[in-house]
This record gives C-alpha cells, structure tokens and sequence, in this order.
C-alpha cells in the first residue's frame, strides 16, 4: 500500500521534537512493504539544519511554504491507499488537513496521527469552528504518539470512529549504547528546547536542582536557552543533533526527562527522549506521570522525581554501579517490549484490517 503523509518534518530535528518518532515508525512500515512518500513544508529553517539525508526507505518531497506548493502536494493525496495528516505541520495546517482528506480516493484509508494531543484536545474544547471537527467523522481513525484512555474518550467524544494510541518507541539501529564523549560528561544531562509550557517545569526538575548541588556538572541541550538565567555549573549547548543523542546519553552519570505540562497532566505519553536514553542504556530520571510502569519499573529501570528535590536526593545518591544497573535494565526491557517495529506491527495490523473493512463493504 502507499502511503501518503503530511508531516512537520521527516529530515530535520530541528524545532521537531516528532522527527525520531516519524523517523522510527515510517522505516518500520516500509520494511513490511509499504511505499512510504513524506510530504513536508520548507519552513522554521529546518531544511538548513537537516540531520539525515533522504533515506532510502521513503521519498521525502519538500515543499515551498506556500499556498500554491500546498495545494500541489494536497492533489497528490489521490495517489496514495494511506493517506495520513499529522498533527503539527506548522504551516497550512487546516488547509492540508481538509484538502488531503478531500483529494484521498473513495476507499483510501484517511487518518489524522496527532503528536500533541493535549494541545489539539484543549484547541477541540476551545474553538468550534476547527476544521478538525467537522473532519474527524470522516477519518477512518485517529492515531496519537500518547495519552491513553483520556485522550482516546476524548476524541472518540468528538466524534472520532476509532482513537488508538500508537506510543513512542525505540528504533535499536540508530539508539543505543555508545562510548562515552568528553563533550558531553557530566552528573545530569537534559536535552530538550525551550517551550512555554515545559519552562517552569524545567526550572524545578534541573535548573533548581542544579543550583542546590554547585559542585556537581549539569549540561542542557536544546534550542531557546541562550538568555535564560541558571548556575554556572549549567553547560549549554544549544541545538543538538540527532547523531550526537547516543553519546550525550551514555557520557553523564544520568539523563533527565521533563514531560510538557500538558503531557504530564493527561499522563500515558512518554517522550522520544525516555526510549532514546534507555536504548543507549542510560540512567533515566524523570518527572512523575500517570502510567510510566508501562513502559518502566519505577526504582529497577527508572527514576522517579516527583519534584525538585528528589532529583538532587537522585542525583546525590546515585554511583556509577547503580546508574549502569538501572540503564541496562531500562535497555533490556525496551529493546523487547517497546520498538518502532512492534508499534509498525501493530499499526500494520489496524491498517490491513480497515483495508478489508472497505473492500467488503465496496461488494455489499
């Protein structure tokens, strides 16, 4: 089947927090046999801050940020026996979104995969005139990268046919243990850009903590942090690459995670972030959500702060012995349970079935 997707970005990270889970999940489905073309808007400078090359898996069409250029690429959505528009393209969102769903064949299976359900949920409840409302009916389902049975009672509320979270996950080939790198050792390592809603967070689980505990080394990762107050023993680095993550993620004595605050009210959405340290086999400390034990036992695989202060309790009390116990534990139980090729399995399956589904009500 080909498959047509309408995404922020496939190639860049860059202010794409998405790309590793586009990147994991797209790769997976071409190796079952999909025929995979990513549509994705010139735009946010991402296409100068490109951390892989097209790959081989999928054609990648990138498109100017433009009226014209979107209605061509939305034309191409005839094409295609999967047609898919993300959440969180950036420009011509709802225009996309009616157009591809307007352009699909009659028996194209439509979707919409939303990676930030809470802020389209809380946008749903906010405004009526959302294009998405009146969509939503005539999608054959929702996919979303978290939120569990919140999320899923939240759509199908609005009028979704199906909600299926379809979770992050690891892609063991391109996450996983390497040496340690001088750049990047330290006692805590954080990566992730500067949002409005993650900052206070940020401020409480690393940037407090690292005040409290001057003797030790912290480093942040990320866009946006230039001109943000914190202790001297904050390193910066501002953007990181993709290719950079494994060895930030095995160079610290642990790795830091701070869910969005909408991500850490709804729960059941782990980052990108937990699978790619836990794939390179790091210590993970991470902020407090409902439903983390689905994807790691607090104490044996995962550490667990519920604020500030935890962290440096963590932090303070953690040797090198117990960070390697904790991150190869991590590593073995999301190498077997949580990888792009189980969610594809899965997704593939939903896909096959809909399929079928059609096929037998075209000949009723």
């Amino acid at each position: 089947m080909k498959i047509a997707f309408y995404g922020s970005s496939l190639l860049s990270s860059y202010w794409n927090g998405a790309a590793t889970y586009y990147r994991g999940m797209l790769s997976e489905l071409a190796k079952r046999g999909y025929d995979v073309t990513f549509y994705e808007p010139d735009a946010f400078d991402r296409q100068k801050h490109r951390d892989i090359d097209p790959p081989e898996w999928a054609k990648v069409v990138v498109y100017e940020a433009t009226p014209e250029a979107a209605r061509e690429v939305i034309a191409r959505a005839a094409e295609a026996d999967v047609v898919v528009k993300a959440s969180g393209v950036g420009v011509f969102d709802d225009e996309l979104l009616t157009g591809v769903v307007a352009a699909a064949r009659p028996h194209a299976i439509k979707l919409f995969w939303d990676v930030d359900a809470p802020a389209t949920l809380s946008e749903l409840r906010g405004d009526a005139s959302l294009p998405l409302h009146d969509v939503l009916p005539e999608l054959d389902f929702v996919l979303t990268y978290g939120g569990g049975p919140p999320v899923v009672n939240a759509y199908e509320a609005f009028g979704a046919r199906l909600c299926r979270p379809v979770y992050n996950a690891l892609d063991p080939t391109t996450h996983h243990p390497v040496p340690a790198d001088p750049r990047f050792q330290a006692d805590l390592n954080f990566l992730a850009n500067r949002l409005p809603d993650r900052e206070a967070r940020v401020e409480r689980f690393f940037l407090e903590p690292a005040a409290k505990l001057p003797e030790r080394r912290f480093i942040l990762g990320g866009n946006g942090w230039d001109d943000k107050p914190m202790s001297d023993n904050v390193r910066r680095l501002g953007h990181l690459g993709t290719g950079d993550h494994n060895a930030f993620n095995c160079s610290s004595l642990a790795v830091l995670n701070v869910a969005r605050d909408s991500m850490a009210d709804v729960g059941f959405s782990p980052a990108t972030r937990v699978f790619e340290a836990a794939g390179a086999g790091a210590c993970l400390i991470t902020d407090a959500w409902e439903g983390i034990e689905l994807f790691l036992n607090p104490d044996e695989e995962v550490l667990v702060a519920r604020d500030g202060q935890d962290v440096v309790d963590h932090v303070a009390a953690l040797t090198p012995d117990r960070a390697r116990a904790i991150g190869e534990a991590a590593r073995q139980r999301i190498v077997s349970e949580h990888t792009y090729a189980r969610r594809a399995a899965e997704v593939d399956a939903l896909f096959k079935r809909e399929a079928a589904a059609k096929r037998e009500r075209s000949l009723a």
